[in-house]
């Protein structure tokens, strides 16, 4: 396996399971509306439907100057993003073995609705038309954490990373994240080898997250709060659950991925090898994370009160589901 060690304190696990359920409430609106803030500052014309609160306080008043205008007619506030179910029923089979059955974790879809964003769920079985369909009626879409890496599952979710590419080239502003075995996907699509992927020990695994720069002009860490970016660097704050991924080297060697992805952290494992743990597209608004944010974080350590009011994305053209 290819990867750096480096001599690091290991992190102990912060979070204890009981204590997710009433966690995530609170963590959730803050990374996802960060992440999704930086991915409607692509570019400018992208920038105009992004709605800042602070920034331009007229669009908060009436012409009479009162505090409730109408809503502007060419912003959407509500996005609504679809998430791709996956296979089984989530419980290891103690519901049902049936091979027909998807499920979306409820985390998921807590952490996109305390952003502010309604959730379509997108079932990587029903017909492809439909999927399409649906695809056309959403803001953007997220791929969740999990097993399948073959079979219709790869396939489908495959395709839509192939229409989420087609949609930005079109101009058409389409977020994709991709969580744990999302980002694990990406690399595989974009790489085009199955085989990329890397065996780590990250499972159930607290840890620092280590900068790749200081500069954070551009990425989705461009909003965090100083002090928040040095609790990351030095805390076990991020969450990992994972078997798979890929080292810093080996994403560099390989010419599509390089390309195509800039890494913003890196973590290591309880072995000190390192693996990349956050990864941002330099020319799409497609993100991937190989630790999991809308579960186990230090909330003590989060101030999102500046951050809250950032909408997930304005888009003119959204047709309502």
């Amino acid at each position: 396996m290819s990867g750096g060690k480096r001599e690091r304190a290991h992190c102990t696990l912060s979070c204890k399971p009981q204590m997710v359920a009433s966690n995530i409430a609170h963590f959730l609106p803050f990374l996802y509306a960060v992440v999704l803030a930086l991915w409607m500052n692509g570019s400018s014309a992208k920038a105009q439907s992004l709605v800042l609160p602070g920034q331009n306080d007229t669009i908060f008043q009436s012409s009479d100057g009162s505090s409730c205008p109408s809503p502007d007619p060419s912003l959407y506030y509500r996005p609504v993003i679809g998430i791709l179910s996956h296979p089984g029923d989530g419980l290891n089979g103690r519901v049902t073995n049936a091979t027909n059955v998807s499920n979306i974790p409820a985390s998921y879809v807590k952490f996109v609705e305390s952003a502010g964003a309604r959730v379509i769920p997108i079932i990587y079985n029903e017909p492809e038309d439909i999927i399409i369909k649906k695809l056309n009626m959403v803001n953007g879409v997220l791929f969740t954490g999990g097993w399948a890496k073959t079979g219709l599952y790869y396939d489908v979710a495959k395709k839509i990373f192939e229409i989420v590419l087609a949609k930005n080239d079109a101009g058409d502003h389409f977020p994709l994240y991709g969580m744990a075995l999302g980002f694990e996907l990406l690399t595989m699509f974009i790489s085009q080898n199955n085989d990329i992927l890397e065996k780590f020990d990250i499972k159930n695994q607290a840890s620092t997250l280590q900068f790749s720069t200081t500069d954070f002009n551009g990425t989705l860490f461009q909003s965090f709060p100083p002090d928040l970016l040095a609790k990351m660097s030095t805390e076990c704050l991020a969450m990992h659950n994972s078997k798979y991924g890929i080292s810093p080297a080996r994403l560099q060697a390989d010419n599509a991925l390089s390309s195509f992805f800039n890494i913003l952290t890196t973590s290591t494992d309880t072995n000190n090898v390192d693996f990349v743990s956050t990864a941002q597209a330099y020319n799409y608004p497609v993100v991937g994370f190989q630790w999991i944010p809308s579960v186990c974080f230090d909330l003590h350590s989060i101030n999102f009160t500046t951050l809250k009011n950032y909408y997930f994305l304005g888009n003119k053209k959204f047709y309502m589901p």
